[in-house]
């Protein structure tokens, strides 16, 4: 059995895989084509698979693709079978036999609906380097789709100067997992328990208080000292008591301004306390990035250009 040559041969110009092929590499190829068409008939998988790849080293073909495809479909490696038969397809719609690329087609769409799920990523943050299960995936801004096995996987997104995000995804055969990705801001805050002015403040209408206080006292005292000079004048020898004592607003004032005194000695001790408890404070910012997934049936052939999406 012979490699196909294409349609576009037909058409006078030969398919994109024929350029700087050489005659030589294209006999070994085909060489190598029919001993791994007889093993996979035989159904030595390993063996056709290693006689695939060599023919593939030799020439980059879209029909060997489809066969190694289908050997590793056979083999249980549904991944590396898609990844093969997306190969197959590259060159775009129409360059393969019609049936062939069928073939490819309705395979890919059984491994996608089967035995495989779908992860799609997208990033608007700048620079952000993007992983999955460990392994570079994207640069961001934009947005990344891989097919992978169905099971858990570790989407991973990092940037100097923010959180990084690591955010396990478990998808089943036949879904796809979308999801939207932030990264939030890795900073050292500084913040004080209240504005800078309070403890001041408090310090400042002590003091006032305070001085009020004091100012009452010696008020009160020069009144008191006043009356007993008046009165050593005025009663000789003696003055009894009366209902009206002269002594009565200079101990009030006195008892005032003690209070106000005490009053403001203690307002200055709470604003001391305030201004050492209100010391400016750092910790780091709170990290408000993740990642927003959404399950759907993934029913997207990739590299075979078809999609179809159902959200729910």
């Amino acid at each position: 059995m012979a490699l196909c040559a294409g349609p576009a041969r037909a058409q006078g110009s030969p398919p994109p895989w024929h350029q700087g092929v050489s005659e030589e590499r294209k006999q070994r190829a085909q060489a190598l084509f029919e001993e791994a068409r007889e093993l996979h008939r035989r159904v030595m998988l390993a063996e056709a698979r290693t006689k695939y790849e060599e023919a593939l080293a030799s020439w980059e073909h879209p029909e060997l693709r489809i066969y190694l495809g289908r050997v590793l479909a056979s083999m249980g490696l549904p991944l590396l079978a898609y990844e093969s038969l997306s190969l197959s397809l590259r060159w775009g719609p129409g360059r393969l036999a019609p049936e062939m690329e069928q073939q490819a087609r309705a395979a890919m769409r059984s491994l996608v609906e089967q035995e495989l799920a779908a992860v799609e990523i997208h990033c608007d943050e700048p620079g952000a380097a993007v992983l999955l299960d460990g392994k570079p995936w994207f640069v961001a801004p934009g947005t990344g789709r891989r097919m992978v096995m169905p099971g858990e996987h570790v989407v991973v997104a990092r940037k100097s100067g923010y959180f990084t995000v690591v955010r396990p995804i478990v998808v089943s055969a036949g879904k796809e997992a979308s999801g939207q990705l932030a990264l939030g801001v890795d900073a050292v805050v500084t913040r004080q328990r209240w504005p800078a002015w309070v403890p001041w403040a408090t310090i400042g209408a002590g003091a006032v208080l305070g001085a009020v206080g004091g100012g009452l006292m010696w008020h009160s005292g020069k009144s008191h000292a006043s009356i007993d000079e008046r009165l050593q004048k005025e009663c000789v020898p003696y003055c009894a008591p009366s209902d009206n004592d002269e002594y009565g607003a200079s101990v009030l004032e006195n008892q005032l301004g003690l209070g106000a005194l005490i009053a403001g000695g203690a307002t200055v001790v709470t604003g001391t306390v305030l201004l050492f408890m209100n010391r400016p404070q750092s910790y780091r910012a709170e990290d408000r990035g993740g990642v927003k997934i959404e399950l759907r049936p993934a029913a997207s052939l990739g590299g075979a250009g078809l999609s179809g999406r159902l959200v729910f």
